[in-house]
């Protein structure tokens, strides 16, 4: 099959495109004919530096495709299922391939209303905030949600998510999304380069941070007593929880995880249509240099995909 590798930490420039043996589903896990596959942030952290791993891994965690084969014990699919999800996050997944081995209960079935490509850009971006706004924030409606950077790849996710949730949605973004997150139901669209949100918001009982640095402190700021932010960029962020407390406030460092029921969750808001991925730019596996230079120059709208077979 072919897949992208690197043999050096580096740029863009440093990923090629290879043959590798197809894998084998082992006990509990299915073989998926990779469709598409999506671009993240922590794609290059992998790529530039190791990332969290500190060593070259297969890059790729978002998967969108047909179980190819099923192992021994597996209950939940058959061959020719559509399925998406982000298998063994925060362990490498390797979906950059036109095969990838997963464990059954890190997928779900694709909801037939989108298609593979749109599938793909979902998993790791929307267990983030699903997990961030579900499981750690528990956000309740009429409650107060900011969202930072609500025009990229988790921010985008995550104000339709917290909607859904029933919450007022307030969220950071340039002049040139500013259309586009309202499209996406914030109630509040506020331009960092005109404004600071720290200095016109209070009583705020979410904020989710996917920037970090300086953004952590000023969100505090605008957090209630026992508001909670979430951050999302970096384990340097957890230095903020101290910080937090001594303000009457939280704050915690999360990293998504694998997650079944969140996906089921997630392929449920699609059918309603409360959620939908926005697409920034669609490339070939082979084109998928050129797709992390677009990913790093920070400035797409939604997500960028790679179509894989």
């Amino acid at each position: 099959m072919r897949a992208i590798a690197q043999d050096v930490f580096g740029g863009p420039e440093v990923l090629r495109v290879v043959e590798r043996p197809r894998p084998v589903a082992g006990f509990a896990q299915v073989v998926v004919r990779v469709r598409a596959t999506s671009v993240n942030p922590t794609d290059f952290w992998h790529r530039s530096s190791g990332g969290l791993h500190g060593r070259i891994v297969p890059l790729g965690w978002d998967v969108s495709g047909v179980v190819e084969a099923v192992g021994p014990g597996v209950t939940l699919f058959a061959p020719g299922d559509e399925v998406f999800g982000m298998p063994r996050q925060p362990e490498p997944a390797g979906t950059y391939a036109e095969f990838v081995v997963s464990p059954a209960r890190h997928l779900a079935h694709k909801p037939a209303a989108i298609s593979h490509e749109e599938a793909a850009a979902l998993p790791l971006v929307s267990l983030t905030a699903w997990q961030a706004l579900v499981d750690v924030a528990r956000v309740e409606p009429g409650q107060r949600v900011l969202v930072h950077a609500a025009g990229g790849g988790v921010g985008h996710v995550a104000v339709q998510i917290a909607k859904a949730l029933g919450a007022e949605v307030i969220g950071t973004a340039s002049a040139a999304k500013r259309d586009f997150v309202r499209d996406l139901g914030a109630d509040r669209v506020i331009d960092y380069a005109e404004e600071d949100f720290a200095e016109v918001l209070d009583d705020v009982d979410v904020v989710l941070d996917a920037i970090g640095g300086e953004y952590g402190p000023r969100s505090l700021r605008t957090l209630r007593p026992g508001g909670l932010l979430v951050s999302l960029a970096s384990p340097a962020e957890a230095a903020l929880t101290p910080i937090a407390a001594e303000q009457g406030r939280r704050a915690v460092f999360m990293v998504v995880e694998a997650d079944r029921a969140g996906m089921v969750a997630i392929a449920d808001l699609v059918e309603r249509g409360l959620l939908r991925p926005r697409l920034d730019t669609v490339f070939p596996l082979a084109e998928v240099a050129e797709a992390h230079q677009l990913g790093e120059r920070g400035s797409t709208t939604g997500k960028i995909v790679l179509t894989v077979t």
